[in-house]
């Protein structure tokens, strides 16, 4: 045991399924906007992921499933047999460190625009509800939010399709397994709320219903990879991208009561209302989830070293992801390791720039020992 560290069980090895983590810390996915508009892994990618390889686990940016799938400028892909081939330069390099990586499949639903649909179609979404805010990132530069078009029935399936396809594609890449992203306001979440399903077929209307079209692509994406190599991420207390159900809690333990059942590798839960809070009744924390889901749940959201250890050690959490710390800090969990004081964050506005600038040119402690 390290006798520097004050994060004995951050830094212990892990088992996850079958896959050994050789600590607790998990690279949240974030997205960073690098694979320009081509929407391929590439070099610069490849650079970034590796520097953060000491992380126990590490789960890519969001990685959108077709083309109807997008609604951010320049992120990847797993929709083209190319796509697919390029993400194996990155998971082999990744797995060079002995880190295995998942990769987050994404479908941005009402959170996207006409200007990124091909032949300018509305973004898709569960009902015709747009996001209210302030606006969104175009290829045409900031729009304000469109109303999108809902899916029909049958075309729900279809979509299920493009998911199983993407995991099809992420596993010829070689990538350990796969997060199902279902927070965030983006297609699954807002088939999972009341606020933004008003369907009155069968996806909608009950809990049951609303859980149907998520229910759907776990099983398509259980029959590619194994189930312990399958994750989902839920934030029932965000307000992000317009979001928050009245019925919230109740709706939420079942989700995870529901997922509890397929032996998936974990749970992935945004739990910290700072970023924003929908304000419906308490806030949902992490410890909530643990009599519907016995399996592995990963916390997410502001995390501190400290905060990390007693989430841990009080066993509401048993891994915990981090993103902004990652975002300037490559050798964060040697940091965590040996005490090193973190970097100063990141600037928002390097987060989503499209070079290398706030990407890849953090110094790690000891190049910044070495300068000083």
């Amino acid at each position: 045991m390290n006798t520097k560290t004050t994060s004995p069980l951050l830094l212990s090895p892990f088992k996850l399924g079958d896959l050994p983590l050789k600590n607790r810390v998990v690279m949240a996915p974030l997205t960073r906007c690098r694979a320009g508009e081509t929407r391929m892994p590439n070099a610069l990618m490849t650079e970034y992921y590796t520097q953060r390889a000491s992380a126990g686990l590490i789960i890519t940016e969001a990685t959108v499933i077709s083309t109807q799938a997008n609604g951010w400028l320049n992120t990847p892909g797993i929709y083209s047999d190319e796509q697919g081939e390029a993400w194996k330069q990155l998971v082999s390099a990744v797995h060079a460190r002995e880190t295995p990586i998942f990769m987050q499949l994404w479908h941005c639903g009402r959170a996207s625009h006409s200007s990124f649909q091909e032949n300018n179609q509305l973004p898709v979404a569960p009902s015709a509800i747009k996001i209210n805010g302030e606006g969104i990132h175009t290829p045409l530069g900031k729009q304000p939010y469109e109303t999108p078009r809902p899916l029909e029935t049958d075309e729900i399936s279809l979509v299920v399709e493009d998911y199983r396809q993407a995991a099809e594609r992420a596993k010829m890449a070689g990538f350990d397994g796969v997060e199902i992203h279902a927070a965030g306001g983006y297609l699954i979440d807002t088939f999972l709320q009341t606020k933004t399903n008003h369907r009155t077929d069968s996806y909608g209307g009950s809990v049951e219903n609303r859980y149907r079209f998520l229910k759907e692509i776990v099983e398509a994406i259980i029959a590619v990879f194994p189930p312990n190599r399958v994750g989902v991420r839920l934030s029932p207390d965000s307000v992000y991208n317009d979001m928050g159900s009245p019925s919230y809690r109740e709706d939420f333990l079942y989700i995870a009561g529901q997922l509890n059942a397929y032996g998936l590798a974990y749970l992935h839960l945004v739990d910290n209302v700072a970023y924003g809070f929908h304000e419906l009744g308490k806030p949902m924390t992490i410890g909530e989830f643990r009599d519907a889901f016995a399996g592995v749940l990963v916390g997410n959201g502001g995390y501190t070293q400290e905060q990390a250890e007693t989430a841990l050690s009080t066993k509401v959490a048993d891994l915990i992801a981090f993103g902004r710390d990652f975002i300037s800090n490559p050798d964060l969990v040697e940091r965590f390791t040996n005490n090193w004081p973190l970097n100063p964050p990141a600037e928002i506005g390097v987060w989503y720039s499209f070079g290398p600038e706030g990407y890849i040119d953090f110094p790690t402690y000891q190049e910044s020992a070495a300068i000083s």
